[in-house]
């Protein structure tokens, strides 16, 4: 299986702009710039590379907790993560991802905060894109909830 997303780019780096289309459609010329992935702290001007590298993580990784849950007899009633991707200047790099952090809320009923981890800790390593993320550091922050 295969997907595809397309990037347009008009200009130089930092006054150009851009648009990103996803083969679903659910990203349609949506505007990306310099000053949304470098300067703009709010992330509210336009998406960037980062964070369509953090939602790409966070739904891959859940999809796949739910996976081992289900088959362990505790589906999850509810996952919630949120992956927070950090770029910045690498001496001799220039601006590199260096980190994905997972931050993972769940109500799975009948199933011990243990249980919960190793599971999670499983779905990290195995979601193909943790696999896709091998050169960063990738870390995760996992608690059930009721």
């Amino acid at each position: 299986m295969k997907r595809t997303a397309q990037a347009v780019w008009s200009g130089a780096l930092k006054d150009g702009k851009g648009s990103i289309s996803t083969q679903s459609g659910v990203l349609k010329e949506s505007p990306y710039t310099f000053k949304a992935r470098f300067e703009d702290d709010s992330g509210k001007s336009a998406t960037n590379p980062e964070e369509l590298i953090a939602a790409a993580h966070a739904s891959c990784f859940t999809m796949q907790l739910s996976h081992f849950l289900a088959e362990a007899g505790h589906p999850a009633a509810k996952l919630t993560t949120t992956a927070e991707v950090t770029v910045g200047p690498v001496e001799g790099k220039g601006n590199t991802i260096s980190k994905s952090a997972l931050t993972l809320r769940g109500n799975v009923p009948g199933m011990s905060q243990a249980d919960f981890i190793d599971h999670a800790n499983k779905a990290k390593a195995g979601c193909p894109v943790s696999r896709a993320l091998g050169a960063i550091e990738i870390t995760l922050d996992a608690k059930l909830e009721a």
